[in-house]
C-alpha cells in the first residue's frame, strides 16, 4: 500500500473520529447541557441528533424522569417537647439542568441531600407547631400538604420540582411510647374502675328493688294468709257455736271426751288433778254415766 492511500486512510479515520465528537444524541428521558470550558452555553436541547464542537465544547446528561429517595429514623420534637420518629420518601425531578448543574454542580447525591435538608426543615416546622394527637390524626394531611407547599416553594433554587412528599410511618420514640402507654393504661383503668362503679351501682338498686319486692310479696301473702286463717277461724268458730247451742249438754261432754282421749291416750301419760276436778265432772255424774251406756 502507497504512502499516499495510507495518508488518505487516516485522514478518513481522523475525519470520521471528529464527526463522531461532534454529534450528540438527546434521549426523550434525558436533559442535556453544552458546556464550553464549564461554562453553560445551551441547555435547551430538544430530543434527537445535535452537533457540537470538539474538544472545546461537552455534553453532560441529566434524567428527565422522576427520582426518589427516602429517609428514614429520623427524629423530629412534637409542640408538647415529644419526640416523633418519621420514615418518608420523597419524589422529584429536574426542571431546570442549567440551575441544577449551577447548585449542584449536577451532582445528585449533593442534590438529594440539600433536597432532604430542604424536606427535613420543613416537617420539623410543620411538626413543632403540632401535638402528638394532631400529628397522628385529622390534621396529619393538612401538614404534610402545608410540607409539600414548603418544598415546592425552595426547591427551584436546585433546578428541582419535588412531585411529592410522603410519611411512611410515624413512631415514637422509647420514652414517648412509654409514656402514651402508660396513660392509656391508666384511662382504661379509671374506664375500667367507672363501668364496675356504675355496675356495681346497678346491681344494689336492682337487689334493694327485689329485696323490696321481696317484702312486699311476703306482707301481702301474710296478709292473705292471716285474712283465710282469720275467715277459717270464724266459720271453725260459727260451728261450734251452732253445735253448742242445738245441745250444749253433749257438746260440752264430746270435748270432754276429745279432751280425756288426748291427755290419757298413751302409757306413759299421767295428770296430777283432785279427785273432784271439773275435768272428770262426767264421770262422776250421772249424765255421763247415761252416755257412756248410750254409746
Amino acid at each position: 500500500m502507497s504512502p499516499k492511500t495510507n495518508l488518505v486512510l487516516i485522514a478518513a479515520a481522523a475525519a470520521v473520529i471528529l464527526l463522531s465528537m461532534s454529534v450528540f444524541t438527546v434521549d426523550e428521558r434525558e436533559h442535556a447541557l453544552k458546556l464550553r470550558f464549564g461554562e453553560i452555553v445551551r441547555a435547551d436541547y430538544e430530543p434527537g441528533l445535535h452537533f457540537k464542537i470538539p474538544f472545546v465544547n461537552t455534553v453532560t446528561k441529566y434524567q428527565n424522569r422522576i427520582l426518589n429517595f427516602e429517609d428514614a429514623q429520623e427524629k423530629f420534637l412534637t409542640g408538647e417537647k415529644k419526640n416523633l420518629i418519621v420514615d418518608y420518601f420523597v419524589t422529584w425531578r429536574i426542571t431546570d439542568p442549567a440551575q441544577y448543574y449551577r447548585s449542584v454542580r449536577g451532582d445528585e447525591q449533593l442534590a438529594v441531600e440539600r433536597l432532604s435538608a430542604i424536606i427535613k426543615e420543613g416537617i420539623k416546622a410543620a411538626i413543632s407547631r403540632r401535638t402528638v394527637q394532631e400529628v397522628v390524626s385529622a390534621e396529619r394531611s393538612e401538614f404534610m400538604n402545608q410540607m409539600l407547599v414548603d418544598a415546592r416553594g425552595r426547591s427551584p433554587e436546585l433546578g428541582i420540582e419535588v412531585v411529592d412528599v410522603r410519611v411512611k410511618r410515624i413512631d415514637l420514640s422509647e420514652e414517648v411510647s412509654d409514656s402514651v402507654y402508660r396513660r392509656m393504661r391508666e384511662e382504661r383503668q379509671r374506664t375500667a374502675a367507672q363501668l364496675r362503679a356504675e355496675g356495681e351501682e346497678e346491681s344494689e338498686m336492682i337487689q334493694a328493688d327485689a329485696d323490696r319486692q321481696r317484702t312486699v310479696i311476703l306482707a301481702e301473702a301474710y296478709r292473705d294468709a292471716e285474712r283465710t286463717r282469720g275467715e277459717g277461724d270464724a266459720r271453725a268458730a260459727e260451728i261450734y257455736a251452732n253445735a253448742y247451742t242445738q245441745d250444749p249438754e253433749f257438746y260440752s261432754f264430746y270435748r270432754s271426751m276429745s279432751a280425756y282421749r288426748a291427755s290419757i291416750g298413751g302409757d306413759q301419760d299421767v295428770l296430777v288433778l283432785q279427785p273432784d276436778s271439773d275435768f272428770f265432772k262426767f264421770l262422776q255424774s250421772e249424765f255421763g254415766t247415761a252416755l257412756a251406756s248410750a254409746d
